[in-house]
Formats: structure tokens, C-alpha cells, sequence
């Protein structure tokens, strides 16, 4: 199996890798990991691959560019592409047991507050180790990689097997968007660009409630939601009965 990581930070995966059966693994060729930055493929002079995230808001998110010609140009579609994300589906060992059956995979890591939300059509899955929080898709992609890897046959000896499948509170995340305002037919929504912050604030507000009730309605189950909640959903609600 041949890996393709695609980070800011290939050296945090320095150590896990080049350790214990993962090591042994890697030294026998039973899989191979190839670590790809995200910087050399920003075209900006200092090499940029943020930016500060259309509608306003705390932090930067990471930019479409760089990461659509860094995947193009090294996995294009040889395989399956993982997109680390607390708004994916949660990891467990079936997920696991399927994604050892491929030949090449590439997990795609974030950093700062985000992803510009046209980078997630570029996965065939998104992926969360949990309901938390963490810096990065460095260390949930570190988990993948060992769960998957020492699925592979060859990398565990015979005194170990497999382990059989086992198994934040509040809403996920709107979707997130920086510059260009269009990429590849994908548009910014016009309300992010209006200015008008009671508008983008009623909007990214909706956005996360359909999102969770529609990827993770369990987190709605005990949540007290506010009368606009309740009036967002109604009209959620609503267009999925008109399909809008």
C-alpha cells in the first residue's frame, strides 16, 4: 500500500512512524508513506496557503489552491481520498477494514480554523477520530495510518493479531470560505459577501443545524436549542419537504 499525506507539517509524523511495527513494517516495504507540503504549492512570494475567511471570523482558513494542484499532482485518482474533518463520519475498525483493501490512499490534513469548503469535494471520505478538538488532521491521521496499516497483511507478527471492531459537544461547523470568490464552478455564497453581518450570523447559524441534524443528529438529542434555533429548523425542515 502506498500513502500519500498531504500536510503542513510532515515532520510531526517523524517519530510514530519510525517506530515500533510501523517501522518494521516500512523497513520489510509492506507500505509506503509519502509526505507532500501544501507550501510548494502556494504560487504567492511567501509561499501562503491561508487566508482570512470571507464574512469575517477568528482565524484562517486554508486556501483551495495549494492543496487542489498538490493532490492533482500526485495522486490525482489513483485511489481513495481521506479528508481528516471532526464533521466526518467517525472512525472505527470497519472503516478501517475497508480502507486496508485499497492499493494507494490520500488523507488530506487541515490546520488553522479550517478548510475553505471547496476542498471537500475533492474527498471520498471525511473522517473524525472524535468529538473533540485538536490542532490539526496531523495526529487523527497518525491513528488512521496505524489502524489501516496494521491491517495490512505482513506487519503484524504472529504473537499479535488485528483487533476486532470496536468502537465537543454542540453543533458542527458552517461551511467556511476564502478567496477566490469562484473556483472551478464552486461559488462563494452571496450572503458572505454582502456585508451584512445579521444576515451571514442567521446564515452560518442554519448552515450548522442542518449540517448536524443531517451528519450527526445525536448531538441535538439533549441540546437546548433557542427559538431562533427552533425557527431555523422549521424552516430546514421545510425545504427538505419542497426540496429545496
Amino acid at each position: 500500500m502506498d500513502i500519500y499525506v498531504f500536510t503542513l507539517f510532515p515532520e510531526m509524523f517523524e517519530g510514530p512512524l519510525n517506530t515500533s511495527i510501523l517501522k518494521k513494517a516500512r523497513e520489510k516495504d509492506v507500505f509506503r508513506i509519502h509526505f507532500i507540503n501544501y507550501r510548494e504549492y502556494s504560487t504567492s512570494k511567501h509561499k501562503t496557503v491561508d487566508d482570512s475567511p470571507f464574512g469575517g471570523g477568528a482565524g484562517m482558513v486554508l486556501k483551495p489552491e495549494p492543496v487542489f494542484r498538490a493532490v492533482e499532482a500526485n495522486f490525482g485518482t489513483r485511489g481513495k481520498i481521506l479528508l481528516m474533518s471532526p464533521q466526518g463520519v467517525t472512525f472505527n475498525q470497519g472503516l478501517a477494514k475497508e480502507l486496508a483493501e485499497e492499493d494507494n490512499l490520500a488523507i488530506i490534513c487541515g490546520h488553522y480554523e479550517g478548510y475553505d469548503e471547496r476542498i471537500r469535494s475533492l474527498a471520498d471520505y471525511e473522517i473524525s477520530i472524535g468529538d473533540y478538538v485538536l490542532t490539526g488532521g496531523e495526529l487523527p491521521a497518525m491513528a488512521v495510518i496505524d489502524a489501516i496499516s496494521r491491517l495490512l497483511p505482513g506487519v503484524l507478527g504472529e504473537e499479535t493479531s488485528p483487533l476486532s471492531d470496536s468502537f465537543y459537544e454542540g453543533l458542527l461547523e458552517y461551511p467556511q470560505y476564502t478567496r477566490p470568490r469562484e473556483f472551478r464552478g464552486m461559488r462563494v455564497p452571496e450572503v458572505l459577501l454582502s456585508g451584512n453581518h445579521e444576515q451571514i450570523r442567521l446564515w452560518r447559524r442554519k448552515e450548522s443545524l442542518k449540517r448536524t441534524l443531517k451528519r450527526r443528529p445525536d448531538l441535538l438529542i439533549n441540546m437546548e436549542l433557542s427559538r431562533e434555533d427552533r425557527k431555523l429548523l422549521e424552516e430546514i425542515n421545510k425545504e427538505e419537504r419542497h426540496g429545496i
